[in-house]
């Protein structure tokens, strides 16, 4: 029997299109067109039809031998009744949860051409300051969700995927220079995800533990459809990528110093050429100067045209490839489901011969054998491989290194050919750096990475009231990372190879009672009981050689020095115990407890045990008091408490032996000694304590929504280390000592402003947070403490400041302040306080327009406040190479400030001093004041227009959507010159620093889906 008909709003207001029509209790099926109309064909022995319809109640209708069956179909507060995924895999209703959640659908994730989902998240969550490092290939991330509570971990959040928690430790990092291999997170693929929920802090984290103090980012993988026999879907992105933004270099004067240059052998045998500076004579004016590329005639190299290259570090980048193809199986009957997924990624980098690859197998499984038994199985295989990744930092493995310390005549495509035929070396340099073409094809960084998250569960049912659900989970990888540098590199004459391999394995077992009884109509009662017991296992094993006897040998049996070889394990294990309960009164006020007591091997026996607690109330106001309005249309205020525990690292607790090279080759005597650290035997846990409150409103059938959140914590009780006197015979020492405080508020907006009957939709949303953040105190004794640094600027923790103080010298001045000049060059002032690296506040504004079956929508998110310190300014105006080293060339600079009259006062500085003497005196690693900047910045980070056909003809395939997509596309405002001001050279708590950045790839491409 065929039946037809046209579904709309209620009351008949505008047709819905897109709305999914199915024979209930079968696979048959269709979808509305853009007039709302459908056409199904259904068997004899049907019943029901079903509608279903985001953002409306589902509706099903007796089928009663009519064939014109017309729907009309009401609007409902969706986010109201949506469940949601709290700690430990225990669903809610969104409107029960006493703190603040967000979700992000996988669907959005799919469409975005990245690969690290963590980028994706960008703008679209409060509280949340993401950093991608860079844009090479297999970067990584960095994700802090309510400012930085703690002096020794990384303060990122705890990944937990599909109840397995993921181990986001890098793999093989750069601290201020190395190979950023990426982290874990990373290896997630994105078209596997069904939705990315974040738990902000302990209130909403508390029952996963100590790891969770910085809260916690919960991933659910797709798993079968289970209206659906059989289905297949295919997702694939394209996109291209580019450098979005560029040093702006001068063109005016070429290499050499003090106007001067000739080449003759690139170690100082011609005219400055072994400089690699940029403060040489005028080009493009008709000079004729040998060069490094210049002929030679009779053993003399001959003049050539000194003429300038301004796209020269522009066309060294190529276009960057991303492919990403996707493919879904999966097949459903009333008692099980299964979903099989295989991911294929490859991207080859800007940077010329970089690359990485990933291979990625999902399976998700759930069976119900019988009523009282059901069964789940989650697994994920992840290969990722990579022949070259590009070096970071301050280092001759860096190619954009040299492009600050470089000769702007210089042509960069002419460097490709990096060999003379006899196989010497070609360069434009022999002094201090490689050749570009070189470092990259011959010095190598690759990785191999293995890697298996698993998962599976049992639940049985006792009653309709009482269940047990066991489980187990397992993080497990193998990593292998390798290096190498060929013969005549500038670091490395005789070459080096490295080779190194890090095994992780965590078991996670779990057993979790849970209660859900209603005593009445109007009071009910949930309760869950549980334990978990994590056991964590780490080997890495490594071999270095600094020189290899045989060219182009790359094994450690070509060593010319000895190997060296390091080994180490490290174990550790977490027992706890836990309960969660809920008290529900007229499904409209809830009350939460949680308490959960963990038992350490990493603390000692007196302090390994430690309890913690939370409460959350939450009351739906238009409940509890029956408020029934179009206009004000949903009320919740929330408020809650939380305690979090947290242990250390293995083995700080007594000393560890270790054992070095030998004495010397003849005894064979190994060399046993002790690390410097001094361990505490009394270390106890470092606490944070968090409150919060918030309140959920929403108006106009929830067209306007407002979600804010205020709340404060405090983390004390660190575990950190200590410098004490080497007189102890130790350096330092691990203590529990300092506080870090951080309060703020976080603010969600998502309206509607526009929606018609014609099927025009207009949906804006809104994500903004400010926290302030304090270092309220340190140990006894102890005024500062030092994060990291670069040069002679270091990254302070200090008491009364946020987090991350830029501290390093400022020029001289006077009482006054201005900058005191000698001989008219400004000179080394004080050290002290130059700026903070923690922004004010970070939003995102997120607009999607809908027509029919077209949208468009587009992402903008800021980052205001906070300092960075860029050498790339420093170094790249030292060397002249920057257009700012234009000004003076011809008649000299004379510095802003003041100098000595001679009688003890003084007077404005009025000595002309030369571009390149001026440039050197001002912005050098002993002067860090004038590369300080601004580190706010406005982008536009995300575009996309997409068409959806919501199925092709009578076939069977449907949900066919195309999009163009865009990302890093635009950098709307910026303070900080030459460089993107979001970047790192780690996820690590060293930020605000940076030096030849890889640029940020802008991408555009296209995304393909469909299913059927």
């Amino acid at each position: 029997m065929r039946i037809t008909g046209t579904v709309t709003s209620v009351d008949g207001a505008w047709p819905l299109q897109g709305v999914t029509v199915v024979v209930v209790g079968s696979t048959t099926g269709t979808v509305t067109n853009m007039e709302g109309r459908y056409e199904i064909s259904v068997p004899a022995i049907a019943k029901k039809l079903r509608f279903s319809y985001i953002g409306y109640k589902t509706v099903e209708v007796e089928i009663a031998n009519r064939t014109v069956i017309d729907v009309e179909m009401e609007e409902e507060a969706i986010e109201v009744k949506e469940v949601t995924v709290t700690a430990l895999g225990i669903m809610r209703a969104e409107k029960a949860t006493g703190y603040a959640i967000q979700s992000v659908k996988g669907e959005e994730l799919a469409r975005t051409p990245e690969l690290n989902i963590v980028n994706s998240l960008q703008g679209r969550i409060s509280g949340a300051i993401i950093t991608n490092t860079s844009g090479a290939v297999g970067a990584s991330t960095r994700i802090v969700l309510r400012g930085v509570n703690s002096l020794s971990t990384d303060n990122q959040p705890l990944f937990v995927v599909d109840g397995v928690v993921l181990n986001n430790s890098n793999f093989g990092g750069t601290y201020t220079e190395g190979v950023n291999r990426g982290s874990g997170i990373a290896d997630i693929n994105p078209n596997d995800i069904e939705s990315v929920t974040v738990l902000k802090g302990p209130n909403a984290a508390a029952l996963y533990g100590s790891r969770a103090a910085n809260g916690v980012i919960i991933i659910k993988t797709r798993s079968a459809d289970t209206d659906k026999r059989f289905g297949v879907s295919f997702n694939s992105t394209t996109t291209f990528e580019r450098p979005l933004r560029l040093p702006d270099f001068q063109n005016v004067y070429g290499q050499g110093t003090n106007g001067q240059f000739e080449f003759y052998d690139g170690k100082g045998g011609g005219i400055n050429d072994h400089v690699d500076e940029s403060w040489g004579p005028k080009l493009d004016i008709g000079l004729m100067i040998p060069q490094w590329n210049s002929p030679v005639v009779g053993g003399v190299r001959q003049p050539t045209p000194w003429v300038s290259h301004p796209d020269n570090v522009k066309n060294f980048f190529e276009l960057g490839k991303t492919f990403s193809n996707n493919i879904a199986i999966e097949s459903a009957a009333d008692n099980y489901a299964v979903r099989f997924s295989y991911t294929n990624s490859m991207q080859t980098g800007m940077i010329p011969n970089t690359d990485q690859e990933k291979n990625s197998v999902n399976l998700n499984a759930t069976a119900s054998p019988y009523k009282f038994l059901a069964f789940t199985a989650n697994a994920t295989y992840i290969n990722t491989y990579s022949k070259n990744l590009p070096a970071y930092g301050y280092s001759g493995q860096n190619v954009m290194q040299q492009f600050m310390w470089f000769g702007r005549q210089v042509d960069v495509a002419d460097l490709k050919q990096y060999t003379y035929p006899d196989g010497s070396k070609r360069n434009w340099n022999y002094s201090y750096h490689n050749n570009p073409y070189f470092t990259l094809y011959e010095n190598l960084n690759g990785l191999d990475r293995d890697r298996l998250l698993g998962q599976a569960t049992s639940t049985i049912k006792f009653t309709d009231w009482l269940s047990l659900k066991t489980g187990i989970g397992v993080d497990y990888y193998t990593n292998y990372n390798n290096a190498r540098s060929a013969y005549g590199d500038i670091e490395s004459p005789y070459g080096f190879l490295s080779e190194s391999k890090r095994t992780f394995r965590e078991v996670n077992t779990d057993f979790m009672f849970m209660i859900n009884k209603s005593f009445t109509e109007k009071l009910a009662f949930s309760f869950n009981f549980g334990g978990n017991r994590m056991e964590q296992f780490t080997q890495s094993l490594s071999a270095y050689i600094t020189e290899l006897s045989v060219p182009d040998v790359y094994t450690f049996e070509n060593a010319r020095v000895p190997v060296v070889t390091m080994n180490y394990i490290t174990k550790k294990r977490i027992n706890s115990l836990y309960f969660n309960g809920q008290f529900i009164w007229k499904n409209a006020l809830f009350f939460d407890f949680t308490g959960r007591n963990e038992w350490s091997s990493t603390l000692p026996a007196g302090n390994n045990s430690y309890f913690y607690p939370s409460v959350n109330v939450s009351a739906v106001l238009t409940d509890l008091f029956n408020i029934q309005s179009r206009k004000f249309s949903f009320a919740k205020l929330r408020a809650g408490w939380a305690q979090v525990g947290a242990d250390t690292d293995p083995y700080q607790l007594q000393p560890v032996y270790r054992f070095d090279d030998g004495w010397n080759s003849g005894t064979k005597l190994a060399q046993i000694y002790i690390p410097n650290d001094l361990p505490n035997p009394n270390l106890k846990p470092q606490r944070t304590n968090s409150f919060e409150i918030g309140a959920d409103i929403r108006f106009f059938m929830n067209r306007l929504a407002f979600d804010l959140t205020y709340y404060s914590q405090s983390t004390y009780d660190q575990i950190i280390r200590m410098p004490i006197s080497a007189t102890t015979g130790y350096t330092s020492t691990i203590v529990n000592a300092g506080q870090i405080d951080n309060r703020g508020v976080e603010l969600s907006v998502n309206g509607i402003p526009v929606k018609t009957r014609s099927g025009f939709e207009w949906n804006i949303g809104i994500n903004f947070s400010r926290n302030v953040n304090r270092v309220r105190k340190l140990a006894e004794g102890l005024d500062q403490y030092v994060l990291g640094g670069y040069w002679s600027l270091d990254v302070l923790a200090i008491p009364g400041e946020p987090f991350g103080v830029l501290y390093g010298y400022d020029f001289m001045r006077n009482e006054e302040g201005k900058v005191i000049h000698i001989e008219g060059l400004p000179l080394q002032g004080d050290i002290k306080k130059l700026g903070n690296y923690t922004p004010d506040w970070v939003a995102g504004v997120t607009n999607s327009i809908r027509f029919k079956n077209l949208i468009l929508s587009a992402l903008i998110d800021a980052r205001w406040g906070g300092e960075i310190y860029s050498m790339t300014n420093t170094w790249g105006r030292y060397a002249g190479v920057l257009k700012e080293t234009l000004k003076g060339r011809e008649g000299g600079i004379v510095g802003v400030g003041v100098m000595s009259d001679g009688q003890g006062r003084w007077t404005e500085n009025d000595v002309v001093v030369s571009a390149e003497e001026y440039n050197k005196a001002a912005y050098n690693n002993n002067i860090a004041y004038s590369s300080i900047f601004d580190a706010s910045f406005i982008k536009l980070r995300e575009v996309q227009i997409g068409y959806t056909i919501p199925k092709i003809g009578k076939s069977s395939i449907r949900n066919v959507s195309i999009s163009l997509v865009g990302r890093n596309l635009a950098i709307l405002y910026a303070r900080v010159p030459h460089i993107d001001p979001e970047t790192a050279f780690s996820n690590s708590n060293v930020q605000g620093l940076e030096f030849g950045q890889h640029p940020t790839a802008r991408s555009l491409g296209v995304n393909l889906s469909f299913k059927f």
